[in-house]
């Protein structure tokens, strides 16, 4: 039995990146897609591509930073669906800076994204995993959450806070719930698009010369949740071959 068939699986983040690849590998094998992000007119053609081929896709304005968006967010996709079978946190933001550049804002909007987005979303998610008794939370971090370079010191503080939480989650999910860390390295995303540090945007940019395309995470994403109930799939860290 395929086990993703007419899985209903919520993405946030889906308007582009990993987010948007996710959705469309999910939906083609099979799976029901509810995608959320502030983007509504992405969300809206990549929904409309998906139905043209035959899939079963419907999208959400949502900011993760809002509770109460992502209380609606969950309630549209059991009002079109019937339940939530699986929950991917992917919504993060890295605007990279060195900490003596003082950018505060930035800092808290990665905080606010990163590590509260992901909080709301378990938030909302788990009570309705609960009440069914299954249900699967995957959770976006990155390589940043084994290791800090210089620019990312506090980007990679929280995906080291999401890697933190997925762990908790996963020992408080009483056996019932499966949750998955997945850690992408050099990915092709319009993450580095939004560094306004002119060092860590030529950093960056160099540092991105060798990346793997977004649907490479998808497809792990799509082994996560291919597998049975009694298998839980807990990290996956993946990176390009090459590393120069």
């Amino acid at each position: 039995m395929d086990t993703i068939l007419n899985k209903v699986v919520l993405i946030t983040g889906a308007s582009s990146g990993i987010g948007e690849a996710t959705a469309r590998v999910l939906c083609r094998a099979g799976a029901s897609v509810v995608l959320g992000a502030r983007r509504t007119e992405r969300l809206q053609k990549v929904v409309q591509e998906l139905k043209e081929e035959g899939g079963q896709a419907e999208y959400c304005t949502l900011d993760v930073t809002n509770l109460e968006q992502m209380h609606e967010f969950v309630a549209f996709a059991q009002q079109k669906f019937g339940r939530v079978d699986v929950f991917i946190n992917n919504a993060g933001v890295m605007p990279l800076s060195p900490l003596h550049s003082y950018k505060v804002e930035e800092w808290n909007q990665m905080i606010d994204v990163n590590i509260r987005g992901v909080l709301h979303g378990i938030a909302s998610g788990l009570p309705v995993m609960e009440k069914q008794q299954t249900g699967h939370f995957i959770n976006i971090a990155s390589v940043g959450a084994y290791q800090v370079s210089p620019t990312a010191a506090v980007y990679c503080a929280t995906k080291f806070a999401v890697r933190a939480i997925t762990e908790g989650l996963r020992q408080e999910s009483g056996g019932h719930i499966q949750v998955t860390l997945v850690s992408p390295g050099v990915t092709e995303s319009e993450l580095a698009d939004h560094i306004s540090d002119e060092q860590a945007r030529a950093e960056m940019k160099e540092y991105r010369r060798i990346s793997i395309p977004a649907s490479a995470i998808a497809n792990a994403i799509l082994y996560a949740i291919e597998q049975p109930q009694e298998v839980d799939i807990n990290e996956i860290i993946i990176r390009p071959t090459a590393t120069s």
